[in-house]
């Protein structure tokens, strides 16, 4: 990666050595230093105050200050530098990993979310990943793509919401907890239910996409439904998707089901970002000993066979349900929790994957799915 604009006035004398710390400085995301990784656009000095400025390729807000923190005092063995003044900034690429297909208007980047089969948690790992996602500091919105089962109207408080169309072509969408949402489900009675064979499903998708108003996105998550059938396949081939995260459990069934769904990315070329383990152990709230009644190793072992990242492990835990429940999930109710760290993590991951995408998709990797 390079960085869009450079603007360095710094005499020589003085501009490697500060190019050389900062580009030892390693960002643990994009495993590159800061100059390789095109993050730093602005060097100058004022007096002995050195003016610094970084662009980040994904959402990072809450490191900034640890990270201004250790650049500075690396900075600090140079005697013309007193003082190192920072500005941060964060811009993603509009990507696509699909070919000849027109992107999204407003929208940055897609993130599809998916799982192999339905139960694993997928829907609450959608909301907040976006939710984390807006937390580091993205403008970011969700499509409730589960057309046959819609949960984020609830998962996010607003189930009264109806969209209404002012032009007659454009619809509009929900506003929740600083996020934009799309669903099937704000179109639906409380009891009534989407009676649709799959191309029918896939033409209501389409519409969902594409005739809502939406705002300047950096990334749109897409919570899909379970499984590989017309809906993911559609998903797939007709939207600009950049890359896709994968949720599981460590049953085995649930990692069989996953594999089916990497499978399904990769042969439409769509670059998987990593796994999600959710429910991945529980820790008991008296002598805090951990448990994994589902099984363990599951999403690493898988992550390692399919040379990608894994992204997160999350606890089994009364409360993310009940939060998802309650219409505000855990990233938004309990942000300072051990749980919403872990979400904000795995946005962090996940941006810089994003990030990574064109490098990572020009590499083929061959994977034989009969093991």
């Amino acid at each position: 990666m390079s960085s869009a604009s450079q603007n360095y006035r710094l005499n020589d004398d003085l501009l490697g050595p500060v190019l050389a710390i900062l580009d030892a400085y390693q960002d643990p995301y994009l495993a590159q230093g800061l100059v390789s990784a095109g993050c730093v656009n602005k060097l100058s000095m004022d007096g002995k105050r050195l003016q610094l400025g970084l662009c980040y390729p994904y959402p990072c807000m809450t490191q900034y200050r640890d990270t201004v923190m250790a650049i500075t005092k690396k900075l600090a063995v140079l005697d013309a530098i007193d003082e190192v003044e920072c500005e941060i900034d964060f811009q993603p690429a509009s990507i696509s990993a699909i070919g000849g297909v027109e992107p999204i208007e407003n929208v940055k980047q897609v993130i599809a979310v998916a799982s192999g089969k339905g139960g694993v948690g997928k829907s609450t790992t959608a909301v907040n990943l976006a939710l984390a996602l807006a937390a580091e500091g993205a403008k970011v919105g969700i499509l409730d793509a589960d057309i046959y089962g819609p949960s984020i109207p609830l998962m996010l408080g607003v189930t009264d919401f109806k969209p209404v169309s002012p032009d007659g072509k454009m619809m509009t969408a929900a506003t929740a907890h600083g996020i934009t949402a799309q669903s099937i489900g704000f179109m639906l009675g409380d009891d009534e239910a989407a009676v649709w064979r799959g191309p029918m499903a896939a033409g209501a998708l389409a519409q969902l996409l594409n005739e809502t108003q939406w705002p300047e996105l950096d990334y749109m998550v897409i919570d899909m439904p379970p499984g590989t059938g017309d809906i993911q396949l559609t998903l797939s081939q007709k939207v600009p998707v950049t890359g896709a995260v994968v949720v599981t459990t460590p049953q085995d069934i649930a990692l069989a089901d996953a594999k089916k769904g990497i499978s399904m990315f990769r042969k439409v070329n769509i670059p998987v970002l990593g796994i999600v383990e959710n429910m991945s152990f529980h820790m008991c709230s008296e002598c805090g000993h951990k448990e994994h009644p589902f099984g363990s190793h599951g999403g690493s072992k898988m992550a390692e066979r399919y040379q990608v990242p894994l992204l997160g492990e999350l606890p089994l835990k009364l409360n993310i349900r009940e939060d998802v429940d309650k219409g505000a999930p855990t990233v938004v109710a309990d942000p300072d929790s051990e749980v919403s760290a872990l979400y904000r993590e795995i946005a962090r991951k996940v941006g810089a994957q994003l990030a990574l995408t064109k490098v990572q998709s020009s590499v083929s990797i061959s994977i034989s799915d009969d093991e």
